[in-house]
């Protein structure tokens, strides 16, 4: 797959987190036979689409972890669906105390999880889709945190982070991380009632070297680069209403306005869960107060950056110490020079307008030593944000039954492969239309709009507008769908009429039957003749519909 230089460096890992998608209950009652992750999205199983985002950007060390109950159907599919046994196998981790509702910090703390990351990560959801290149956004970290030459990681005895030996790399201080964060309101797939972050950032200073060497519009890896903020705030947006009910209004501590009189805060924003993380955080989730790495590793570590002390009651500084004591204890690391260990600016010869030198057991001496060395314990890594602008690249989290709908559809409308060549887009099919001769000629099917995927019927007399169709799915005669999504081997009665509705696997909608804005879950039988809208026709077993939405989008 091609890619932009520089590529990420060798030991770059990308970890997806297959959780069970409790806000996608009406397919997903039974995770232990059909998990979240291998929902359909445009004719394709979700977890296609991080998979396929990491090897674009290069990454061939490919992590998932998911509860052990979904172990099963996950392999299963790895190993028999088409779209997935084209890519190369990933690593499966089923940690045996990971639980459906583990917050997703909780879950980077499991021993079996520690174990596998062992070098810089890109952190995603199994439910992301995302068109930004993830080559540039590598680069934009790397560039912005002086590490090109600084990425590559040495294990054994000094396994406790990575260090380089780069300007601003980890001897500089160490890496910060990097998230996306996108808009969610006035776009073609945008839903009502979507959940939303508050997000603030502020801009990078040019005077600090903090701003990229690209500030203009314009096409690229630099395009990422000139979208680049600090994050200062992060929480969502139910968290944020909370507060504010709370404390009768919204309070902001002085010193983030002191420190950053430019912020800028965005409610209409989400974020997509995509990081680049440095190894270090690894140990920074092992802290038991974290709970979500959206809202706790992110947010805390946002806040730590202007808030005094907040960086030493995450743990920071000990993790920081610990490396600094280990390198001083093992010696440099590989492949790092002698110049690197010495700090050139320091040396009285190199110093500028210094006419005394303080003996090492001068008390002047030993204060700035002191001094100098807690300053340097205060400093909290920044943490980066990439916030989509104007028509920039496609990205979305499948979370709910509303975007599932409306993100299928968009994908609809993307041009085949086989049409436009080299220049369709990284979610397009190779054909609209898998299956041609299954669709009978009197019936009205819009390419232009439409996914049917193989084997699919379509008898007589059909309109079929702005679907998407899975495989093995029949239409009977006169049928009329619009905007409507069919997962695998659906069957649709003769003049039944779908709109707006998402249809589970191997359900069945009987004879002229009206729907609107409706679900039916997989393997569901709708009566003949039945008139319904906004429904979701389930069997629930026990379950309370109602209480199965009220987890937390970072609940694993």
């Amino acid at each position: 797959m091609p890619h932009s230089i520089p590529v990420p460096p060798s030991g770059f890992q990308a970890i997806i987190l297959c959780g069970p998608g409790v806000s996608l209950n009406t397919f997903t009652t039974n995770p232990e036979e059909y998990p979240k992750c291998l929902i359909p999205v445009g004719n394709r199983p979700m977890l296609y689409f991080p998979m396929t985002y990491a090897l674009r950007a290069g990454i061939t060390d490919i992590t998932l972890i998911t509860p052990p109950t979904s172990l099963a159907p996950i392999q299963a599919a790895l190993q028999q669906n088409p779209h997935l046994t084209a890519l190369p196998s990933p690593r499966v981790i089923a940690p045996k105390g990971l639980e459906m509702t583990m917050g997703t910090a909780e879950l980077l703390r499991l021993p079996e999880v520690q174990a596998c990351i062992k070098t810089d990560f890109l952190l995603l959801p199994c439910d992301l889709l995302c068109d930004i290149p993830g080559e540039s956004l590598i680069e934009a970290w790397m560039v912005s945190q002086g590490a090109l030459g600084g990425s590559t990681l040495t294990e054994g005895k000094n396994a406790h982070g990575p260090v380089s030996s780069g300007p601003g790399g980890e001897q500089g201080g160490r890496r910060g991380g990097l998230g996306v964060f996108y808009q969610t309101q006035g776009r073609e797939e945008s839903v009502k009632g979507e959940s939303t972050d508050f997000v603030a950032v502020a801009p990078l200073d040019q005077d600090k070297g903090e701003a990229p060497a690209v500030s203009h519009l314009v096409d690229g890896p630099e395009a990422v680069r000139s979208n680049l903020s600090k994050l200062v705030l992060s929480m969502p947006m139910d968290t944020l209403k909370e507060r504010l009910e709370h404390d009768k209004g919204f309070l902001v501590r002085h010193s983030l306005i002191e420190q950053h009189p430019q912020v800028k805060m965005l409610t209409t924003y989400r974020d997509a869960h995509l990081y680049i993380f440095p190894y270090w955080v690894k140990e920074l989730a092992r802290q038991e107060k974290l709970e979500s790495v959206s809202e706790d590793v992110v947010g805390y570590w946002a806040k730590a950056g202007w808030q005094k002390g907040l960086g030493d009651k995450l743990g920071m500084q000990d993790i920081f110490q610990q490396e600094s004591h280990e390198r001083d204890e093992n010696g440099s690391q590989d492949g790092e020079s002698l110049e690197d260990e010495i700090d050139l600016r320091n040396m009285s010869t190199t110093q500028i307008g210094s006419n005394v030198e303080e003996a090492p057991s001068s008390p002047v001496f030993a204060s700035r030593v002191k001094a100098s060395t807690e300053i340097k314990s205060t400093e909290v890594p920044p943490i980066l944000a990439y916030v989509q602008r104007g028509s920039a690249p496609f990205v979305r989290r499948v979370d709910s039954t509303a975007i599932l709908l409306s993100t299928s559809l968009r994908l609809a409308k993307l041009e085949s492969i086989e049409e436009v060549g080299r220049q369709a887009s990284p979610f397009a099919h190779n054909q609209k239309i898998a299956h041609p001769d299954g669709v009978a000629q009197r019936s009205t099917v819009t390419k232009s709009d439409c996914l049917l995927a193989e084997n699919v019927t379509v008898e007589e007399k059909c309109v079929i507008k702005e679907s998407v169709i899975g495989a093995n799915c029949h239409i009977s005669t006169g049928a009329r769908l619009t905007r409507c999504l069919l997962m695998d081997g659906a069957v649709v009665g003769p003049r039944a009429v779908l709109t707006g509705c998402v249809i589970g696997k191997r359900a069945k909608i009987g004879r002229e039957a009206q729907l609107k804005d409706c679900e039916v879950q997989d393997g569901n039988v709708v009566e003949d003749e039945m008139d319904a809208k906004n429904e979701k026709f389930m069997v629930f077993e026990g379950i309370d519909e109602e209480g199965m939405g009220d987890f937390d989008d970072d609940e694993f």
